[in-house]
């Protein structure tokens, strides 16, 4: 089937207007289950979840839906071959769990309810993440409207995780487990979101993520510090030094190889950061802030979004009840986290975090320091030949509008991903920030959700090309 562009935009928008009604209530009914992966008592709700969407991605045509189960909550894979034996294949990631929600948070009606007010549908997972999941039902169907095909002109898969708001925690096995089934050429992630409704963008990459907690003991009980005070090593002065030493007078963090391997940002990938419509005032105000601080020599932008970091999430020791109590403690604790670019890899980070508090506690303080499972950065390069097939997509949806390009400060398991299946990440995502996720009243714009089907739908027929 033969189309010029603007047909072909026409094709694909006429029949989402035929089926936008359908395609709606069958996301209401969704979102109506309250699958909270954090809550056990929401267990069954989870796996019922799991099992609507299996349902519904049979419904829609792929021949091949399962529940695949975990040591933890179940996901959702489904596969549609495009019947091409010379086509390309692309894996759809995201998650069908949900945050906490309830209306004495601040909802104005109730989470699992949705509501439909000024062009917005409002609901817990409205937009993180089964708004953004579920587009590609509808566009996966605009897609064979568009090209007169029985199966895409990709092989398609979709694999949907159950725990990504409870820290993904068995994701990397569920991977590495079904690592055949999962090979793919490229990887569309659908759980991310745009600079706003006026600037469409495509984000190119996540943070990895490494944490640590740090336990520090001296005296084997809390001590009088006037009868050994200054004759003894403190475990909170110890803590304190710690903090103190981490970044130098730059906010450059001072761990020995902590920078090795940064890929650094290009001097056109700064320009195109720049040409984003960056107002500090209100971004400070989001952050609930009152200043910006960080390392040297770099916009804001770019040190949340490509610059590594070091932050300490929690600092304890000692007395903390009211009044005062001259003691020297028996313990502190630090908990540190250190966000990863392109480059870094967090087992050396991990090593080189060790390495550097046993070089700095004295004698006489012993310490534990205990790591959580970390989450690897990915990026992906902006002329690489698939990323230039979602640009493409969005703008054929978005009329033409120049896409620009974003990339998110935090993690996520994107990049499990990317390491077991060594394939490109891309991001297809059109929320925006006043959606709201985690917070109350979460909402998503109907007509960027619709935008995201149009783009699905002109997405597999380039990435078939881009990817041969």
């Amino acid at each position: 089937m033969s189309d010029t562009p603007d047909s072909a935009v026409q094709t694909v928008r006429g029949y989402i207007d035929q089926h936008r009604a359908a395609f709606l209530d069958d996301l209401v009914e969704w979102l109506r289950i309250p699958s909270v992966s954090a809550q056990p008592a929401h267990a069954p709700d989870v796996r019922r979840s799991a099992e609507w969407l299996t349902a519904k991605l049979r419904e829609t045509g792929f021949p091949v839906a399962e529940v695949w189960e975990t040591d933890g909550a179940p996901a959702v894979y489904a596969e549609w071959p495009s019947g091409d034996p010379d086509a390309p294949t692309v894996l759809v990631y995201g998650h069908h769990d949900v945050q906490p929600a309830a209306r004495e948070d601040g909802w104005e009606t109730d989470p699992f309810e949705p509501v439909v007010r000024g062009g917005r549908l409002y609901a817990r997972g409205a937009a993180d993440d089964k708004g953004q999941v579920f587009f590609h039902t509808l566009g996966v169907r605009a897609h064979l409207a568009l090209t007169g095909r029985s199966a895409p002109a990709v092989n398609l898969k979709l694999l949907v995780e159950g725990e990504e708001e409870s820290g993904s925690p068995h994701f990397r096995a569920l991977v590495e487990r079904h690592r055949d089934r999962l090979e793919a050429d490229a990887v569309v992630v659908s759980d991310t979101g745009m600079w706003s409704e006026t600037t469409p963008t495509v984000c190119t990459g996540l943070r990895g993520v490494a944490d640590c907690e740090i336990e520090l003991y001296g005296p084997d009980q809390d001590i009088h510090s006037g009868a050994f005070g200054g004759a003894v090593p403190n475990p909170a002065t110890i803590a304190a030094r710690l903090v103190a030493a981490l970044h130098d007078e730059n906010e450059r963090v001072t761990i020995p190889g902590f920078y090795d391997g940064v890929e650094e940002l290009t001097d056109s990938e700064r320009a195109l950061i720049a040409e984003l419509p960056f107002d500090e005032t209100s971004w400070l105000a989001n952050a609930s802030s009152y200043g910006t601080l960080g390392e040297a020599g770099y916009s804001t932008l770019e040190r949340v979004w490509a610059r590594p970091t070091a932050e300490v999430n929690g600092i304890g020791g000692g007395y903390q009840g009211p009044g005062g109590k001259t003691i020297v403690p028996a313990s502190a604790q630090l908990k540190l986290s250190f966000r990863l670019v392109s480059g870094q890899d967090p087992y050396v980070i991990e090593a080189a975090v060790r390495d550097w508090v046993a070089a700095r506690v004295p004698d006489g303080i012993r310490h534990k320091i205990a790591f959580g499972a970390p989450t690897r950065p990915c990026l992906t390069p902006l002329d690489h030949p698939a990323l230039q097939a979602v640009v493409r997509s969005m703008s054929r949806a978005f009329d033409g509008a120049k896409i620009r390009f974003t990339r998110e400060g935090g993690s996520g398991p994107a990049a499990d991903l990317q390491d077991v299946l060594h394939a490109p990440v891309l991001f297809l995502g059109i929320s925006v920030p006043s959606d709201g996720w985690h917070a109350p009243n979460e909402k998503v714009e109907l007509d960027l959700l619709l935008k995201g089907v149009e783009t699905a739908a002109h997405l597999w027929g380039d990435l078939a090309g881009a990817l041969r």
